[in-house]
């Protein structure tokens, strides 16, 4: 049987069906290639979340670069060790306005540009929202504090927000990494990292210490959250989608890594 070509229709049939309304503030997490053929690919997808929150709502994606970081960290791993300090030297500034997002999908990346979408200022882990509290959840995000209290993920959370899945894993769900910064274990610790950005009109190369990002056990995370919570689901042609409010999600996660992290 061939696979059905996904329309705007079922997309909003889907969310509908999720119980996603108008008003709501949502931060979704997409693979549109999981979806199968879309037809309009993320321009249908974007246009359907915008019209199911409408404009008493908001959704945020993440629009990570996270390629602005020192090579040391791995994320250059193509380039020899001989070759860092040309990166360091003469990598971009990072601009909310132009900077590419490094693997957050094509809705993500077609999502940061989208007419009324704002960004947020971290050089490497920034997200950007769109709608009635996209100004609130983007301004001032600390370049080191990219996913604790006073970052978007806080205060989406602070929003009684929801998080949506679209054909992707926990391991892509974010949320959990406001649980790893309010949790408390004994191996929690902090990093120097290194990004470019412009101050007064200049590219440098800055140093800031900021927490540690760990994301390895989030698909246990997930699967343990699920046994404990109701996650509506729906799918559409080969994506599960997940449904789910933040606030469970992170409270619960916060728990899990303070028993389970040593």
């Amino acid at each position: 049987m061939e696979n059905k070509i996904v329309v705007k229709d079922d997309l909003k049939n889907a969310f509908d069906s999720l119980g996603i309304k108008s008003g709501m503030n949502i931060i979704v997490h997409t693979s549109l290639k999981s979806l199968g053929y879309v037809c309009g690919g993320a321009q249908t997808v974007i246009e359907s979340l915008l019209e199911a929150v409408g404009s008493e709502g908001t959704i945020m994606m993440p629009s990570q670069s996270w390629k602005n970081l020192d090579p040391e960290t791995g994320v250059h791993w193509e380039v020899p060790e001989s070759q860092w300090n040309v990166i360091r030297e003469n990598w971009p500034a990072y601009d909310k306005n132009i900077t590419p997002t490094n693997t957050m999908g094509a809705a993500a990346e077609m999502f940061r540009s989208w007419p009324g979408t704002l960004r947020s200022g971290h050089p490497a882990r920034s997200f950007a929202a769109n709608g009635k509290n996209a100004e609130y959840l983007t301004e001032n995000h600390d370049i080191s504090n990219i996913f604790g209290e006073g970052s978007p993920l806080s205060k989406l959370y602070e929003l009684d927000g929801c998080v949506l899945l679209i054909g992707v894993g926990y391991d892509k769900n974010t949320s959990l990494h406001l649980a790893d910064a309010l949790a408390e274990y004994p191996s929690k610790h902090f990093v120097t990292e290194h990004s470019a950005v412009l101050e007064n009109g200049k590219r440098i190369w800055k140093a800031y210490e900021t927490l540690f990002v760990d994301g390895e056990d989030f698909s246990k995370i997930g699967e343990a959250f699920e046994k404990k919570h109701a996650v509506k689901k729906a799918k559409i042609g080969n994506a599960v989608l997940r449904f789910m409010k933040q606030r469970e999600l992170v409270d619960f996660a916060v728990s899990w890594i303070e028993k389970n992290r040593k």
